[in-house]
């Protein structure tokens, strides 16, 4: 058999392309990867240059959640680490599969402290804290396998972020191999036939069931809605579990498991069905003050053990597959049945009157608008208050159309970055970022890289002169405000310097305007005033 010899970075490169299909890599190039980038152009990868690499992180975050394959990055050493970590930190929180691939200090030099360029105590050790598992390559040879390892995570157990680090002094080692191994097929654990048995027993005989779909379950809807409708049960879904069930399905209760309605449907259940959902507090406990409670019978579906006795105290745990079990599960159900599940979820939703809800008010004909003029929109959120709002609002028509960074990790500056490579994922969609003058302005030079890659993202931001969410706190632990009445910048006179058409406005008419005529090969902020959305919001009842 001929064997051909090729350098590592060379290797890298042909293994990402060829055996994990991977089209889209996120980075900025500096003199530690300068050989990485050697072979690239050709390669059939779309390289994307951000302005930062939080950005990068962000980014390829957005890309995941948006086409469920695992976003990629090239990442300098050092200070390029330390500034991706805050994007790994939110995709570790919410299980989003992303390759980090960096460059490390020659292998002669790793942990000595020299001085040396980009030089960190211990890199791996450093990122091990953000991944699932952080790998230092010492022999190029064994790249296929370390490569091999990322991918299984991403594709058989509860994905994350995977860091490999790669010395300088190998990129142009030479490599030779017979032929590129081809990919494994990995298939997930299928559940155990005994707790399977039991589970659909006590399902069977519940009277007041209750499902909790979460993140896990978005690459089944059918199987997901399947057996709700068969087990006629009112479900939550979390926020990364938004559209799993269609766009108002009359047995989804939205990610509202926190408000007092569907906290006491929880409490009332006699068994519960989880699926796929860490049960964390920023999709059930939202409000803070550990008031969602279980007290029926828990059985739990991860592919984590360890999350399966996590948070709530757990009747029977299936270590398996979500789709798997959900269509295995709805088998044992040929006929729906019927226990008011569709009245129950009708009632609970009646009780919250989210339309009427004073907090939540000003953002009903933001959405309403956003839905009339964009329904099959990809809306991708910062922290922000209109954000907030939407996790109890919004209504999407398929799984994967809705994220943002209130959940978990919580980090500022994600809804940007995030929806460029939401876009990038995918390019016939309308993608929407959702973003605050405050939290923008983490990642506000990701406008240079959305006119560069002629991205038609909409930024729709809300300016309300400040940090409000962290303002409203501080009022009602009264504590004087500090540090939260920041000043913006005239955010129209800076999209016209990175060369982004820009157009402010007070009311869902003129955002419907700006929607309808947003140009399709370039990105458009929409800068949205505050004060006069809502006085607009509150003067009259019929705002279209």
């Amino acid at each position: 058999m001929t064997r051909q010899t090729m350098t590592c970075a060379q290797l890298l490169l042909t293994l990402l392309r060829e055996r994990y299909a991977v089209d889209t890599v996120f980075g900025i190039p500096g003199v530690h990867t300068v050989a990485l980038y050697r072979g690239l152009e050709g390669s059939g990868m779309r390289h994307v240059t951000p302005r930062h690499e939080q950005g990068a992180g962000f980014m390829a975050d957005g890309y995941a959640r948006a086409t469920g394959r695992p976003g990629v990055c090239l990442i300098i050493t050092g200070p390029g680490m330390t500034n991706i970590a805050t994007a790994m930190g939110q995709a570790l929180a919410d299980s989003i599969p992303m390759l980090v691939i960096s460059s490390v200090s020659r292998r002669d030099t790793l942990g000595r402290g020299q001085g040396r360029l980009h030089e960190l105590p211990s890199q791996q050790q450093l990122m091990a804290g953000v991944s699932r598992f952080s790998h230092t390559l010492l022999d190029p040879s064994a790249l296929p396998e370390v490569l091999a390892r990322a991918f299984a995570v991403f594709e058989g157990q509860r994905p994350g972020p995977v860091h490999l680090e790669i010395p300088i002094d190998l990129f142009d080692a030479p490599v030779a191999l017979a032929e590129l191994p081809p990919p494994a097929r990995l298939f997930r654990p299928a559940p155990d036939p005994e707790g399977l048995a039991l589970a659909a027993d006590w399902l069977r005989a519940a009277k007041r069931p209750l499902v909790l779909l979460g993140g896990g379950c978005v690459d089944d809807p059918a199987a997901a809605r399947a057996l709700v409708e068969r087990l006629d049960a009112p479900t939550a879904t979390t926020i990364n579990a938004k559209g799993v069930l269609g766009r108002a399905h009359p047995l989804d209760l939205g990610a509202n498991a926190a408000l007092p309605a569907v906290r006491e449907l929880a409490r009332e259940a006699d068994v519960i069905l989880a699926v796929g959902t860490e049960l964390g507090e920023t999709d059930y406990d939202v409000v803070f003050d550990d008031g969602f409670e279980l007290r029926g019978r828990l059985i739990r579906i991860d592919l984590d053990a360890q999350q399966l006795v996590r948070n709530q105290q757990v009747s029977l745990g299936l270590v398996a597959d979500a789709g798997r079990t959900l269509a295995l599960l709805a088998e044992n159900f040929p006929e729906p049945l019927s226990r008011g599940g569709t009245q129950r979820t009708a009632d609970a939703l009646a009780a919250l009157d989210l339309n009427n809800d004073p907090a939540l008010a000003p953002f009903v004909p933001l959405y309403a608008t956003l839905q009339e003029v964009l329904p099959q929109a990809l809306l991708v959120g910062d922290s922000t208050a209109p954000v907030y709002a939407g996790n109890h609002l919004v209504s999407q028509p398929a799984p994967r159309r809705f994220f943002n960074a209130s959940t978990g990790y919580g980090t500022l500056g994600y809804g940007l970055p995030a929806a460029l490579g939401a876009q990038l994922g995918q390019p016939t969609l309308p993608v929407v970022a959702l973003v605050g003058d405050g939290g923008v302005m983490f990642t506000l030079s990701e406008l240079a890289t959305a006119v560069e890659e002629c991205l038609p993202v909409v930024i729709v931001l809300w300016h309300n002169q400040g940090y409000e969410e962290i303002r409203r706190y501080m009022d009602a632990q009264g504590v004087t405000r500090c540090g939260v009445d920041i000043q913006a910048p005239d955010f129209q006179v800076v999209a016209a310097g990175f060369g982004c058409q820009a157009v402010r406005v007070g009311d869902p008419a003129g955002l419907a305007q700006a929607l309808a005529s947003r140009p399709l090969d370039a990105p458009l902020l929409v800068e949205v005033n505050a004060d006069a959305w809502q006085q607009a919001a509150t003067s009259t009842d019929d705002l279209h």
